[in-house]
């Protein structure tokens, strides 16, 4: 016998946090900055974000990964040729923007999938 479950919403306990996935891929953290300096204008799952560089920055979050085996992914607004992210660990990932001779700062938005520990 098939069974369905139709609801609405789903809550926490409390309420009022996120429900956390346990067995399912999608994304554990997500953000959006503008690239210069440490103001995140949206995020899931992301404590805080370093600004070690022009167009490089590093994205914390707040539960752990696992392990460093997670896959951040980004895209930027501006018309560079080189982004790569770098970094990795159970904690953090850093993104890097490169127009071809120097870093540089563009809107960066991140995600991040991995099994949170």
């Amino acid at each position: 016998m098939t069974s369905v479950l139709n609801v609405d919403s789903i809550a926490a306990k409390d309420g009022t946090s996120p429900v956390e996935l346990t067995k399912q891929s999608a994304a554990k953290a997500w953000n959006n900055t503008n690239s210069t300096g440490t103001t995140i204008n949206n995020s899931f799952g992301i404590s805080s974000l370093g600004d070690t560089g022009t167009g490089i920055q590093t994205h914390n979050v707040t539960n752990s990964f696992n392990d460093a085996n997670t896959v951040p992914t980004f895209t930027i607004d501006n018309n560079e040729n080189q982004q790569w992210t770098s970094g990795l660990t159970t904690s953090a990932w850093a993104t890097r923007n490169y127009n071809g001779s120097s870093y540089v700062d563009a809107s960066v938005r991140t995600v991040c999938h991995g099994d949170l520990a």
